[in-house]
C-alpha cells in the first residue's frame, strides 16, 4: 500500500512533540507519588529521577541511531521490523494500537480534566459539584468524568479534521507548559534556600500510610510514566521534513531538555512546601506558598494546559497506529484502516479505532483505579505496566541492533545500546519488585490481546 501522508512537520514541531508529550501530567502528579513511595525521602526521590532520566536518554540515543537508518510510516514499528523481522514489527504495532498508546491516552485525558476541575474550584470554591472537592470530586466526580470524555472527543476531532492545527496546538502548549515549570524551578530554589525549607526537606522524611517495600524501585517505576512519551514522536517520522536528520535531533535535544527540567522542578517543589504537605496536598500547595493564591491559581491553569498538550500528542500518535499496520497490509481490514482522507490527509478510520480503544481503556481505568468498584485479580496500574512492557519489548531489539549493525562504530553499535539494554532490564526488574502479582495479572491481559492480534492477522492472510 502506498504511503500518502505528506511531510508537514518541521524540526521545531518535532522537538515540541518530544518535549510536549513527555513533559505534562507526569511531572506534576507523579512527583507526589514518588514522595509517597519513598516515605518523603527527597534525596532518594531525586536519585529516582536521575536514574529514570539516564535510562530514557540511553534508549532515546539508541532509537535516534535507528532513526538515521530506518524510515517508513511509524518509527517504532519500523525499528522493530528492521531489527527483529516483520512478525515482531506487527506485534509491536498491534501492542501500540491496542494497549500502549490508548492506555496512556485515556489516563492523560482524565489528568487534564482533573487539573482543569482543580483550577475551577481554586478560582470559585463554591462551584457546585455532585461530590464536593474536599471529598475527591475533582478526581472521581461526574463533572470530571464528563470533562474527560469531552477532551477525548475534542482532541480526536482536532487531530482528524485538522492535523496542522493539532501540530500548532502541540507547539503552543509546549511553550505554555514551560512557564510554571521554569517559575517553580527558579522560584522554589530561591525561596527554599532563603527559608531553609529545601534543607529541611532534604533531611526530614514524612509520615505515610505505607512505604513501598522497595522504595527506590517503586519510585523509578513511577518516573517511567513521567519520562515516557518520547518514542511517540517516531510515529510521525513519515510526516517530518528530512526525518532522517531531524528526528534524531529532535529526540536528543528533547531528551536533554526533559531530564533537566524534571530534576530542577522536583528540587524547586521541595523548596515551596514540606514533604508532608506535598504528599498530602500535591505540588499545588508549593505554587500557592511561593507565588500566592492568585498567581498560584493561574499557574494551576497552565498545568491543565500542559496536560492538554500531552494528551493531544498522545492522541496524535494513537490515531495513526492502525494505519501503520495497514500500510504494511497487516492487521484487520488493511483496506479500511489504510484509507487516507483526501481533504485532511489523515487516516480517519484508524483514528476512529483509536478513539474506541481509548474510551475502552478509560472505562477500565475509572472502574479499577479511580472508583475502585472492580476488585479481584485483574486490577493493575494501567499508567505504568504498559510502559514497562514496552521496555521489555525493547530488549530483543537492542540485542539485534548490536548483532546486525556491523557498519556502525563501537559507541553506536555497542556502548549506548548496551546501556539502553541494561536500563530496560532494570525497568522490568523494578516493575516486578514494585507491582508484584499485579504484573502477572496484567501479563495475562497482555497475552490475550496479543493472541487476538495474531489470530486476526492470520485469518486475514488466509
Amino acid at each position: 500500500m502506498e504511503n500518502k501522508l505528506e511531510r508537514k512537520y518541521g524540526l521545531f514541531t518535532a522537538i515540541c512533540m518530544v518535549v510536549g508529550i513527555v513533559i505534562g501530567s507526569g511531572v506534576f502528579f507523579k512527583a507526589q507519588t514518588i514522595l509517597t513511595k519513598t516515605g518523603g525521602d527527597m534525596p532518594l526521590g531525586i536519585l529516582a529521577w536521575v536514574i529514570g532520566g539516564l535510562i530514557m536518554l540511553a534508549c532515546l540515543l539508541t532509537f535516534s541511531f535507528m532513526g538515521q537508518k530506518y524510515e517508513r510510516v511509524n518509527g517504532l514499528v519500523d525499528y522493530a521490523e528492521a531489527t527483529m523481522g516483520s512478525r515482531y514489527g506487527y506485534l509491536m504495532g498491534w501492542f501500540s494500537a491496542t494497549i500502549y498508546f490508548p492506555g496512556m491516552t485515556s489516563v492523560l485525558m482524565w489528568v487534564t480534566a482533573r487539573y482543569t476541575m482543580e483550577f475551577i474550584v481554586s478560582v470559585n470554591p463554591d462551584f457546585p459539584m455532585t461530590i464536593p472537592a474536599s471529598q475527591g470530586g475533582c478526581i472521581i466526580g461526574p463533572e470530571c468524568m464528563a470533562l474527560t470524555l469531552f477532551y477525548m472527543c475534542a482532541l480526536y476531532a482536532v487531530n482528524v479534521l485538522s492535523p496542522k492545527l493539532a501540530g500548532k496546538l502541540q507547539t503552543s502548549t509546549t511553550i505554555i507548559k514551560m512557564i510554571p515549570l521554569a517559575l517553580m524551578a527558579v522560584g522554589g530554589l530561591v525561596y527554599g534556600l532563603a527559608s531553609g525549607m529545601l534543607q529541611h526537606n532534604m533531611e526530614t522524611t514524612a509520615q505515610v500510610a505505607e512505604v513501598a517495600e522497595s522504595p527506590l524501585f517503586a519510585a523509578i517505576c513511577s518516573t517511567a510514566f513521567a519520562y515516557e512519551g518520547w518514542i511517540i514522536a517516531t510515529s510521525i517520522n513519515s510526516e517530518i521534513k528530512d526525518s532522517k536528520r531531524n528526528l534524531p535531533k529532535a529526540l536528543i535535544s528533547g531528551g536533554i531538555i526533559i531530564m533537566a527540567v524534571y530534576i530542577l522542578y522536583y528540587i524547586g517543589v521541595a523548596g515551596g512546601a514540606t514533604n508532608q504537605e506535598l504528599i498530602d496536598k500535591g505540588a499545588t500547595i508549593a505554587f500557592t506558598n511561593i507565588f500566592g493564591n492568585t498567581l498560584g491559581n493561574v499557574l494551576s491553569l497552565f498545568i491543565a494546559i500542559s496536560c492538554l498538550g500531552t494528551a493531544n500528542g498522545l492522541m496524535l500518535a494513537c490515531s495513526r497506529c492502525m494505519y501503520a499496520l495497514a500500510s504494511r497490509n497487516e492487521g484487520p481490514n488493511p483496506s479500511v484502516f489504510g484509507q487516507i482522507d483526501k481533504e485532511t490527509n489523515m487516516p480517519g478510520n484508524s483514528a476512529v479505532f483509536a478513539l474506541f480503544i481509548t474510551a475502552a481503556w478509560f472505562l477500565y481505568f475509572y472502574l479499577s483505579n479511580l472508583a475502585c468498584v472492580w476488585t479481584g485479580p485483574f486490577v493493575f496500574d494501567s499508567t505504568e505496566l504498559p510502559i514497562i512492557t514496552i521496555y521489555l519489548m525493547y530488549i530483543p531489539m537492542f540485542i539485534q541492533w548490536m548483532r546486525k549493525e556491523t557498519e556502525e562504530n563501537t559507541l553506536r553499535r555497542f556502548v549506548i545500546p548496551a546501556l539502553a539494554l541494561c536500563g530496560s532490564i532494570f525497568m522490568v526488574v523494578a516493575s516486578v519488585f514494585s507491582h508484584r502479582m499485579a504484573c502477572f495479572w496484567y501479563m495475562i491481559v497482555f497475552a490475550v490481546v496479543m493472541a487476538i492480534g495474531v489470530a486476526m492477522n492470520k485469518q486475514k492472510k488466509n
